[in-house]
């Protein structure tokens, strides 16, 4: 039997484990508009998942006044929220958690979503109680910045190099 290489394994949320792309570019390309905003193109609504919300929408919505960014975040929010139930795990995502769970592995989640937005999708999804640890963009520096990796190795003593 090979010996394992990892001890800790981070997983994205959005795109990864759950499959929302589509949603979540339909709710960025509505707060646009409903700001005024030029209407970004799927693909560019699409780009920026896994950043932080302001980063994500300033990026999608560069005509958009960084003084209507609360506004706009709070739009998108408003458009998630109706309709966070239409998303659901890719096929064979749950199956494979419990496996690794199973063989001891440390799981985690390290994402560009909300600490509320994170926990919501937890309590209404049956993955509630897998992850051993989450960092989430408003907790600390979002992706594509590392702290939040660092952050989940440092919890749990596992160097980078154990860490997938």
């Amino acid at each position: 039997m090979n010996p394992r290489r990892f001890d800790l394994i981070a997983f994205d949320w959005d795109g990864t484990l759950f499959d929302s792309t589509a949603i979540i570019a339909r709710c960025i390309q509505a707060a646009v508009r409903d700001v005024g905003g030029k209407e970004p193109t799927f693909e560019a609504a699409s780009y920026v998942i896994g950043m932080g919300l302001m980063q994500a929408l300033a990026h999608a919505a560069p005509d958009v006044p960084p003084a209507r960014y609360p506004e706009l975040g709070d739009r998108y929010r408003h458009h998630y929220f109706a309709i966070q139930h239409e998303i659901s795990l890719f096929d064979g995502v749950l199956p494979l958690l419990d496996e690794l769970k199973s063989r001891g592995f440390l799981l985690a989640v390290a994402t560009g979503k909300s600490r509320r937005g994170l926990d919501e999708a937890l309590r209404t999804s049956t993955l509630a109680g897998i992850f051993d640890a989450s960092r989430t963009a408003d907790q600390t520096a979002g992706k594509p910045d590392p702290l939040m990796l660092n952050e989940l190795m440092a919890e749990f003593g596992v160097p980078v190099q154990r860490t997938l």
